[in-house]
């Protein structure tokens, strides 16, 4: 939890920034809804519990059964939760009281759970606008269904409260967009941790990477870093040796020479901000002439895009040109044949690359996603492409100072895809389907990710220290572990 001053701070701009969209009278309250507890397969035995992020952002209470409400015309906040009784302190032992929750994060009221249905009602009996955001997890989809009379579908879309309908408000999806995307640097030193983190499970990773090792226990390891030094994991580890497929979460493989591990995993602060690192590693400890020539292609992609990413300049054109790239260097092992920005219109780069550059990152590890990626990615002048790859781009905005995106480029060979593509000659005349089938449908995939801040002239990669990444640091670090 931040000082209550930054939560103060918040809730404040974000009353400015939501009222000055919307239309006269339509005012009204803004509600939030903590998440609560979810059982695994009974109740007492649930899952570790994770506060709704934006109820994290904007109230700070990082505890299950609360939830608030922000009065935008008479400026009155209050935090929702129930004090423990007797029966909870013997399971739970003793607990802050919500008044004192509340004091904590500047709020200046409180009341129990049962009174802000009741304050919902009353608003809604008034005729009174309530806004309120998307809800993903399935407890809040349908509380927040019930307070408001829609159904539980229309609480997972977004719309503008002018139209007369129910949704989430598409104002109020705006306003905390607006204030999400920009780190404040309290913000950024919590994701500099949690990138240290990410730091020393990644480097577990590399050297629990052994011949006969078997995958799950690699994961086991990195895992245990991020619970004794946060709060977990931030998303589900990715780690295979069949790289191809891009969110591979099997891990029953043993370790085989000649390999190459993708190892895509990030850890999450304990005030829940994350880091999200991707390195690939050959299992034996030395890449293969091959191997090495794929690798050093994606190795330039990662730091053209760290190059390129400033102020001003749109995430998606950082994307083509590290498609452009990428093409250029497959051309040049005669994957791909024909001339580069050619092929980067043509979509070409989808084939080796069908997953975007990269995506925000904060409190989510794909920050705010669950406000509408294409709200949270795109500026309003930009539309998403059909094509695959640029099609699956995240993160496509006019960079700015405060941004926290991912650098994440990869090429894989999927069998699959290739088939597909040379059967219905989507490849244009541009892809050697000779080379690929004789050399390259046993190779896996590469992807290669870091952590970027955007700053004043520039960005900056996010931790204390990058990963190792060029092949020569890669074979000379795992050579000694």
């Amino acid at each position: 939890m931040f000082s209550k001053e930054v939560y103060i701070r918040r809730r404040a701009e974000l009353a400015g920034r939501l009222s000055a969209q919307l239309p006269s009278g339509k005012a009204g309250v803004v509600i939030f809804i903590g998440n609560a507890e979810a059982p695994q397969n009974y109740r007492g035995n649930d899952y570790k519990f994770r506060q709704e992020s934006s109820f994290l952002y904007y109230w700070g209470i990082d505890e299950p059964g609360f939830a608030a409400l922000m009065d935008l015309d008479s400026g009155d906040e209050v935090i929702y939760g129930d004090d423990v009784e007797i029966g909870d302190i013997i399971w739970m032992g003793p607990q802050p009281s919500v008044e004192s929750r509340a004091a904590a994060v500047g709020a200046g009221k409180s009341a129990g759970s049962a009174e802000f249905d009741k304050a919902v009602a009353t608003a809604r009996s008034q005729g009174r606008t309530v806004h309120f955001l998307p809800a993903s997890r399935y407890y809040n989809v349908l509380r927040t269904a019930s307070l408001t009379g829609c159904s539980p579908d229309s609480v997972r879309k977004t719309a503008s409260v002018s139209d007369g309908q129910v949704h989430a408000s598409l104002e109020l999806v705006k306003a905390v967009i607006s204030m999400r995307l920009i780190k404040e640097e309290c913000e950024i030193e919590e994701i500099d941790k949690a990138c240290g983190i990410g730091y020393l499970m990644h480097t577990e990773a590399r050297r629990s990477c052994k011949p006969g090792v078997c995958e799950q226990e690699i994961v086991g390891r990195m895992e245990g870093v991020t619970i004794s030094k946060g709060w977990g994991v931030s998303f589900t580890t990715i780690l295979s040796q069949h790289g191809e497929t891009l969110h591979n979460h099997k891990h029953d493989g043993i370790i085989a020479p000649g390999r190459l591990l993708l190892v895509d995993a990030g850890a999450e602060s304990n005030s829940h901000y994350a880091s999200d690192f991707t390195r690939t590693i050959p299992c034996g400890g030395k890449f293969s002439p091959k191997q090495r020539d794929v690798y050093d292609i994606v190795v330039a992609c990662n730091d053209l895009a760290y190059d390129l990413a400033r102020p001003g300049v749109t995430y998606r054109d950082v994307h083509l040109a590290v498609a452009a790239r990428m093409l250029d260097g497959l051309r040049s092992l005669d994957i791909v044949r024909g001339d580069v920005q050619d092929m980067v219109s043509e979509g070409i780069a989808g084939m080796f690359m069908p997953h975007g550059l990269g995506h925000n990152m904060g409190i989510d590890v794909h920050d705010m996603e669950d406000l509408g990626e294409d709200l949270v990615g795109y500026d309003p002048d930009q539309t998403r492409s059909s094509q695959l790859g640029l099609g699956s781009l995240r993160m496509a905005r006019r960079l700015m100072p405060g941004h926290v995106i991912t650098d994440e480029p990869g090429i894989y060979f999927v069998p699959a895809l290739i088939a597909k593509w040379k059967r219905e000659g989507t490849g244009k005349g541009f892809i050697n389907y000779g080379k690929l089938e004789e050399e390259y449908l046993d190779f896996g995939g590469i992807r290669l990710e870091d952590d970027l801040l955007i700053t004043a002239d520039g960005c900056r990669r996010l931790g204390a220290q990058r990963l190792p990444i060029y092949a020569d640091e890669v074979e000379d670090v795992m050579s000694g572990e």
